[in-house]
């Protein structure tokens, strides 16, 4: 964890993560190498079997990716953090570390379509079964999806796209009751507005894409351990952390690591055979996003309530979910979890057939349509079409995507331009 921990969220991200010694860059530095020079070959050699830490090889550590992990860690609260090329490969991460074939995890069904796939169709090739189940259903009905060989629960902060908002403390008994972690995205809350350590998750992941980057320049992910779950009271269920691992001599990761284990698991073991990282110029960018975090999600949360409560007031719209809204199913949930704020993006449905909604966007100018979400600029996008059209209508549903679903993104400019632009958009 970051040496600045015990400073607010806002200090953390100006300056959390890099900490710089007589002489050296008051700015994180690029260190675009991917090597680095050892005197003896003993040195490497102690570095290779993780008796040291140190850097050797980009793939696995490098100081430019580890000075902004350490900063999302500390943003967090979390012990460690390891950066990734994606989103999707921190959640893929986040599950293999801890599943291999012939497991099995629970999942929320409202998470984003590209997570669904991944588990739902992609891990089930490696062997790794999983169970969707719907958040909103009482603890009794959720945990009657768990076997004995269920590994995990995994669910999404804020959904993407439907805006529902996850349980935390719920999905946290639900899953120590059965000796598993609690696996939570915050992608679209950010530590800023949702700390779910705090709430009882043990391992939180991010699409750095998204609110951390804020000004889509560059893909990228993040895992976040906690340090909180105890893999050795269930040492049977993950074999993987609890026992030798023959690739490092015979290395245990829960004796050698303790509250590291899990993250160190990841980097040493999943980064290595896999290697999905994130390049050092990512990182660069993604700490300069960072560095304004908490000033844009301010200003997000504000001009997306005014855009909600325009959008909620029109007759041309047939229904509006954004957790800020009084009367929306998850107010009440938002205001214990994120009572600061949820994030800029609203969904909405308009009146009429699935070719007006279409053309409503066709017409919007300020607000682009465009494959992403969660970043400076006002941007829409019909999940069923784009990001969901994987999904069939069965799907769609079970995963929280009406058909006729609009997703805006609202950025950071005028909220009166924001809303001028939907209005002449609803009106042309």
């Amino acid at each position: 964890m970051s040496e600045k921990s015990q400073f607010s969220p806002e200090t953390l991200c100006v300056q959390g993560g890099w900490n710089p010694k007589n002489g050296e860059p008051r700015v994180l530095p690029i260190y675009q190498s991917t090597t680095f020079r050892y005197s003896t070959s003993e040195q490497m050699a102690r570095l290779f079997d993780l008796e040291e830490s140190g850097y050797f090889y980009t793939r696995l550590q490098n100081p430019t990716n580890d000075a902004v992990a350490s900063k999302i860690a500390a943003l967090e609260g979390g012990v460690g953090a390891m950066l990734t090329s994606s989103g999707q490969a921190a959640n893929f991460y986040a599950i293999f570390n801890i599943c291999e074939a012939g497991d099995h995890f629970v999942c929320s069904s409202t998470i984003y379509g590209g997570t669904f796939n991944l588990y739902g169709v992609t891990l089930k090739k490696l062997g790794i079964d999983v169970t969707f189940i719907e958040p909103d259903d009482d603890e009794a009905t959720i945990e009657a999806a768990f076997r004995p060989n269920t590994k995990a629960l995994f669910g999404e902060t804020l959904s993407n796209p439907g805006m529902q908002v996850l349980d935390i403390e719920k999905f946290a008994r639900i899953a120590h009751r059965h000796g598993v972690p609690l696996i939570v995205d915050n992608t679209f809350a950010t530590p800023i507005n949702c700390r779910p350590f705090e709430w009882g998750a043990d391992i939180v992941t991010h699409s750095t894409t998204k609110y951390m980057d804020g000004h889509a320049t560059c893909v990228g992910g993040a895992i976040v351990d906690s340090g909180n779950f105890d893999w050795e009271a269930h040492a049977d269920k993950f074999p993987g952390l609890t026992r030798p691992d023959e690739s490092y001599h015979g290395l245990t990761y829960t004796k050698a690591f303790g509250k590291l284990a899990y993250i160190t698991k990841a980097t040493a073991q999943l980064m290595r055979d896999l290697g999905s990282t994130q390049s050092p110029q990512n990182a660069f960018l993604l700490n300069l996003g960072l560095e304004t975090l908490h000033l844009r999600m301010a200003r997000h949360c504000e001009n997306a309530q005014k855009v909600a409560e325009f959008l909620q007031n029109s007759p041309q719209v047939a229904w509006v979910h954004y957790p800020g809204l009084p009367g929306d199913k998850y107010h009440a949930l938002a205001r214990k979890y994120m009572p600061n704020g949820t994030c800029g993006v609203i969904a909405f449905g308009l009146k009429g057939s699935r070719q007006e909604a279409i053309e409503f966007m066709d017409r919007l100018k300020l607000a682009a349509i465009v494959t992403h979400v969660a970043d400076a600029r006002t941007c829409v996008l019909h999940p069923a079409s784009h990001t969901h059209r994987q999904l069939s209508d069965e799907q769609l549903i079970e995963a929280g995507v009406a058909p006729d679903l609009i997703r805006l993104s609202v950025g950071i400019e005028n909220a009166d331009d924001i809303i001028a632009d939907l209005c002449q958009a609803m009106n042309g």
